[in-house]
């Protein structure tokens, strides 16, 4: 019977706590960040007009942005959670890749396993390294373990192979999904931020038209603070939306691989053995 091996397993909660610390961390550091920048630099009297933050008139992007209102601070974290943890997916995901191409990597495990020569597609696997490598060569151990078992019948060793190929990937492969919960939830989260911020602008908008009559310049402002909290809060959508399906493209095609090899070395063994 195929058992998970203990090492992965280790290995596997270690990067679970350091990914979950991680998120732990970066999320309220991302906010803090956001209201400096929001109080410190966008807020600075140089980007108004006369230097009056409370009438001027902006003079450059920071101003007009600033003038967006107290719920700015909380779309630009985001903003910077998704560039963040974009960043740290890229990393994760390179590593679970290896040293070298996946296809190029399957492309000579593969033609290891046609020529029979065991050996060398497991020093391939080492050369490689990363999740895909991992998962491949526990995949080879149970072959070799398997080709010195007396007990079991062909199909039974074969089953045994195709177990053990599917626990090790049950081991690997969800380390690489790890924090794209946070990037999808941030594509619902900045829209609807944005547009609680539109509402509020929208609402002060009416309120100055209503009390004041023709007050342009406060009706203005309160519009330009609803139009700068939609622009970001899609913009921070967007940008979710594209990381999101950048990863899921790369795990999906990493999830491909280990497949196409899995099932190589289940066909090879069957085809090997088969009369023996």
């Amino acid at each position: 019977m195929a058992n998970a091996p203990t090492k992965p397993t280790t290995v596997k909660k270690e990067s679970s706590s350091a990914s979950g610390m991680f998120a732990t961390l970066t999320i309220p550091l991302c906010i803090i960040v956001s209201i400096l920048i929001f109080f410190i630099i966008l807020a600075d009297p140089s980007h108004y007009k006369g230097g009056d933050v409370a009438a001027g008139e902006p003079v450059d992007p920071f101003g007009i942005i600033h003038r967006g209102g107290y719920l700015v601070p909380l779309v630009m974290s985001y903003v910077l959670m998704v560039i963040v943890f974009s960043i740290e997916r890229f990393i994760v995901i390179g590593k679970a890749s290896g040293t070298a191409s996946i296809d190029a990597f399957v492309r000579k495990v593969q033609g290891f396993l046609t020529s029979g020569n065991i050996d060398a597609a497991s020093a391939e696997c080492d050369k490689q390294k990363g999740s895909v490598a991992n998962v491949i060569k526990s995949g080879l151990k149970k072959y070799r373990e398997m080709e010195l078992d007396t007990t079991l019948d062909v199909d039974q060793k074969t089953l045994a192979i195709q177990k053990d190929i599917e626990e090790a990937t049950a081991l690997e492969m969800p380390m690489l999904e790890q924090n794209l919960t946070i990037i999808a939830t941030l594509v619902s989260i900045g829209t609807l931020t944005g547009l609680l911020g539109t509402v509020i602008g929208m609402i002060k908008a009416f309120h100055e038209l209503a009390g004041t009559g023709a007050n342009t310049s406060a009706l203005s402002s309160a519009i330009s603070e609803a139009l700068v909290n939609t622009a970001l809060g899609i913009s921070t959508s967007a940008i979710s939306i594209v990381m999101y399906n950048v990863f899921t493209s790369k795990i999906d095609g990493l999830t491909y691989a280990i497949d196409e090899t899995g099932f190589s070395i289940v066909q090879t063994f069957a085809a090997t053995h088969k009369n023996k």
